[in-house]
C-alpha cells in the first residue's frame, strides 16, 4: 500500500486517505493558448516507468494539496513537499540520485 507523509500536517497517510491529482510541475494551458499547446498538454506526456512527480491531496485529513516523488514501478517514495514549490527540492533530487545514480530530472 502506498503511504505518503503530508508535508502540511505531518501525518503519514495511506492511499485511501489521499486523492491523486496527476502529474506535478506541468505547464498548464488554458484560455488563450493555441490548439497545439493544449493538445500537447492533454496528450503528449512522457508517462515514464520509474521516478515520477505527482500532485496529491490529503482528502481525509487536512485537505491540502502537496507534491510527491515516487517510483511508479516499485511505489518507493523519495519524499513529499509543498504544492507551491515550482521544482523538486534538492534533498529529494539527492535522495533519488542516491538510489538511482543514472537518473536525471529531464
Amino acid at each position: 500500500m502506498l503511504t505518503l507523509t503530508c508535508p502540511v500536517c505531518g501525518v503519514d497517510a495511506c492511499e485511501t486517505e489521499l486523492a491523486a491529482g496527476g502529474e506535478a510541475h506541468l505547464k498548464r494551458y488554458g484560455p488563450g493558448s493555441t490548439d497545439e499547446q493544449f493538445e500537447d498538454y492533454l496528450f503528449m506526456r512522457p508517462n515514464v516507468k520509474g521516478v515520477h512527480f505527482e500532485r496529491w491531496r490529503h482528502a481525509m485529513g487536512c485537505g491540502k494539496w502537496f507534491l510527491a516523488a515516487r517510483d511508479t514501478a516499485t511505489l518507493e517514495v523519495f519524499g513529499t513537499y509543498a504544492a507551491q514549490t515550482t521544482e523538486p527540492p534538492a534533498e529529494i533530487i539527492n535522495a533519488i540520485k542516491a538510489k538511482r545514480p543514472d537518473w536525471s530530472l529531464t
